[in-house]
């Protein structure tokens, strides 16, 4: 007998703070990407490629997994195995590492793109449907496979279009809209595969469910770590004031110039000659 499913048992909470999750870490990786892209030490700037990779994987697997508290089958228990739900977190890190550090060494050109966003994009389903393997439910899941394709290639789109934006867009308001369209193709993608999936209800001795007060208590114990990093990632970010102002305030016209004592703009910053330290002269 197929069980009743649905993704939203406490409403619109579930899946807005998933989308707010997404965003928080596309902003994060986006602005790490652009900050390895301003040159420097290798090593800063693998660093800050790590810190993109670390963000993005954290903010992907945090919006699933918060989206996943609002996923019931009615007649059906549900239990998850903890082995299988981190090695997803590890899936989703190291294939957007992969990803920023192919267009961070390597460019925005057009074959490395293809490659580096159809790479994070299988393995950003890969994430989602080995978090869906650590679902032990009281029953059978069946997937619909032309609902599982479309939700891969909503992967490959949106992790393609997240690396062109990391090597492109570096203005800050821009990269904060950027976010918000990427934060709607990651939830998209999955919701998109939530929909691909069936649940027949029927006692099969595979697992002990757990009630829905130790499936929350489950869930929220796995997304502290990465909500942790999220946090620690949100404050190297906003103590970086390159990061903070964008490149519209270090590009400014005349900003060099003007440091310099030199440019049309020189003289409202230079002393004025009668401020320079001279010997006073007293009259007798």
């Amino acid at each position: 007998m197929a069980a009743t499913v649905t993704d939203f048992h406490y409403g619109a909470v579930t899946p807005v703070a998933a989308y707010l999750m997404a965003c928080l870490g596309s902003a994060l990786g986006l602005r790490c990407t652009v900050r390895s892209m301003r040159g420097g030490p290798r090593g800063k700037k693998n660093g800050w490629l790590s810190l993109a990779a670390v963000s993005l994987g954290c903010g992907i697997w945090t919006m699933h997994f918060i989206a996943m508290m609002g996923f019931r089958a009615v007649g059906s228990g549900i239990a998850y195995d903890t082995r299988l739900t981190l090695l997803s977190l590890v899936v989703a890190i190291v294939v957007t590492a992969v990803g920023v550090f192919l267009v961070g060494h390597l460019g925005s050109g057009a074959k490395v793109l293809a490659a580096a966003g159809v790479l994070m994009g299988l393995g950003v389903a890969a994430m989602h449907y080995i978090g869906m393997a650590a679902m032990r439910v009281d029953g059978r899941m069946r997937y619909d496979t032309v609902t599982v394709a479309l939700s891969v290639l909503i992967a490959v789109a949106a992790a393609t279009a997240a690396l062109w934006a990391a090597v492109t867009v570096r203005n800050l308001w821009s990269s904060l809209g950027a976010s918000l369209i990427m934060g709607v193709a990651v939830t998209g993608m999955h919701y998109t595969g939530m929909a691909a999936v069936s649940v027949h209800a029927g006692h099969t001795g595979a697992t002990s469910a757990q009630s829905s007060i130790d499936q929350l208590s489950f869930l929220l114990a796995m997304i502290a770590g990465p909500v942790i990093m999220l946090v620690v990632a949100a404050t190297i970010v906003m103590f970086d004031p390159d990061l903070v102002l964008g490149d519209e305030q270090r590009s400014a016209p005349g900003t060099d110039a003007v440091r310099r004592g030199t440019g049309p703009a020189a003289g409202l910053y230079a002393p004025r000659p009668e401020a320079v330290n001279t010997p006073v002269q007293h009259r007798r």
